[in-house]
């Protein structure tokens, strides 16, 4: 279990890499597509697509089972000992599959972050001031309509007759 989980983790960084290292240039899937494609059908030089980078899931869970499988095989020829397991396999892809999408969520969020640095600076000098003039208000004295509202209740208490006189009016008593 131990070795899963060390190989697992390490997958994950290696996805991590692996999606950076083709997002800064993808040199290798266009020697691929220059030997596979003809002219017509070669990706143009704009093109970042690569075998990790801007590809969708399937192609992704191709090109790195078929790259763990070569890399598997390649073990075994040099040492004939049995250290691969079906688990490890499993554990080698899915954690490279993680963590490309792990990587890749991170350049989102970078990139949106870039965009909005510029606007984040005034909309926190905004909240700032609406924090200020909030504390403000709270800290002063009661609000000048509520003192005219309390000015005006009290006048209409003193207006008002007691009920023993609204019942001798009437004539109840």
């Amino acid at each position: 279990m131990t070795l899963e989980l060390l190989i697992f983790i390490a997958a994950i960084l290696f996805g991590i890499i692996l999606f950076w290292r083709e997002s800064q240039g993808n040199k290798l899937y266009r020697f691929f597509n220059k030997m596979m494609n003809s002219k017509e059908l070669q990706m143009s030089i704009t093109n970042k697509k690569g075998f990790i980078y801007q590809q969708n899931f399937l192609l992704r869970l191709v090109y790195i089972s078929t790259f763990f499988l070569v890399l598997v095989l390649i073990t075994r020829f040099i040492i004939p000992i049995d250290i691969t397991t079906v688990s490890l396999f499993t554990s080698m892809i899915f954690g490279t599959l993680l963590g490309t999408y792990i990587a890749g969520f991170i350049f989102k969020s970078s990139a949106i972050i870039e965009e909005q640095s510029e606007n984040l600076g005034d909309t926190f000098n905004d909240v700032l001031e609406k924090g200020k003039d909030f504390v403000k208000d709270l800290k002063t004295e009661e609000p000048v309509a509520i003192k005219k509202a309390q000015e005006e209740v009290k006048d209409n208490k003193v207006e008002e007759k007691s009920a023993r006189e609204r019942l001798k009016d009437k004539g109840l008593l």
